[in-house]
């Protein structure tokens, strides 16, 4: 979300999509519609770069009235889809570094500042992301038969004798301790194998299963900066880890090629943040 302060309601605020040295054609940026309730995207130079930008109402994306509407799921699906058709827009004719979602900044001159003061950052960035796209792979152990029709048979052992009982119940919670432990341990073979078609890897945290909609748990939330000329050995790989039968643990699910989102951080100073530096 935005660090600049609330303004007048009648000011427009400069939502930033994303950086890149070809700016898009005029006629095919005009055709894509950002935020709603933005004007239209434009290009908007800075030294020898380019920001694809909108113009917002500030009245809709100061800092609490976006801070709210991002609080409400159906809002923060709507900005985050407007982000990536900006986003996509900025990388027609080359490669682009993404701005993180709601970038923004109180006129021009502070957006203009902000990567002219990185334009040194900015330019080997993109220089490491030419002809290089993203591939997201996630990995989910395997479910195993302790489920709710298990659960519901261990109660009903009960009665066959507490003894008994325990063991199964202490044989079903070792299981699940070996099964995760393969999980992981597949979760990393595939994290290797892929990583030696990639020019750059990352982990993210794995993801709950309210987001993931999945009983078992993720064990591997990854992501790939290949180049596009290895693209094909990637997805390869990828294709012989999930066929050949050495993975029971795990299953793989992968991908893209998407804009390279996670490899194109350019607020590395400690202590500040892209937006802080717009303020």
């Amino acid at each position: 979300m935005s660090e600049c302060p609330a303004g007048p309601a009648t000011v427009d605020l400069v939502c930033a999509f994303a950086v890149t040295r070809t700016p898009p054609d005029g006629a095919a940026l005009a055709a894509v519609t950002g935020h709603e309730e933005g004007g239209p995207l434009r290009v908007l130079r800075a030294g020898g770069l380019c920001l694809v930008v909108q113009d917002v109402p500030a009245a809709l994306f100061d800092e609490d009235a976006l801070a709210e509407r991002l609080n409400r799921p159906d809002d923060l699906e709507r900005c985050a889809r407007a982000h990536h058709r900006g986003v996509e827009a900025a990388a027609a004719r080359g490669p682009v570094v993404p701005l993180p979602m709601a970038t923004l900044y109180r006129g021009d001159r502070s957006a203009e500042r902000a990567v002219t003061g990185r334009e040194a950052v900015l330019d080997e960035l993109l220089d490491r992301l030419r002809d290089r796209t993203e591939w997201a792979v996630k990995a989910h152990a395997v479910e195993g038969p302790d489920g709710p029709a298990a659960g519901s048979g261990a109660h009903r052992d009960r009665g066959a004798g507490g003894r008994d009982y325990l063991s199964r119940v202490s044989a079903r919670r070792r299981d699940r301790r070996d099964g995760h432990a393969q999980a992981l341990a597949e979760a990393e073979r595939v994290d290797a194998e892929l990583r030696r078609y990639a020019v750059a890897a990352t982990r993210h945290r794995p993801q709950s299963e309210r987001l993931t909609g999945r009983r078992s748990p993720q064990v591997l939330n990854a992501a790939y900066l290949v180049e596009n000329a290895e693209s094909a050995a990637f997805t390869r790989a990828l294709a012989r880890l999930t066929a050949d039968g050495r993975l029971t643990a795990v299953e793989v699910d992968a991908s893209g090629p998407w804009i390279p989102y996670s490899f194109a951080r350019w607020d590395e100073e400690p202590g500040r943040t892209l937006r802080e530096v717009g303020a």
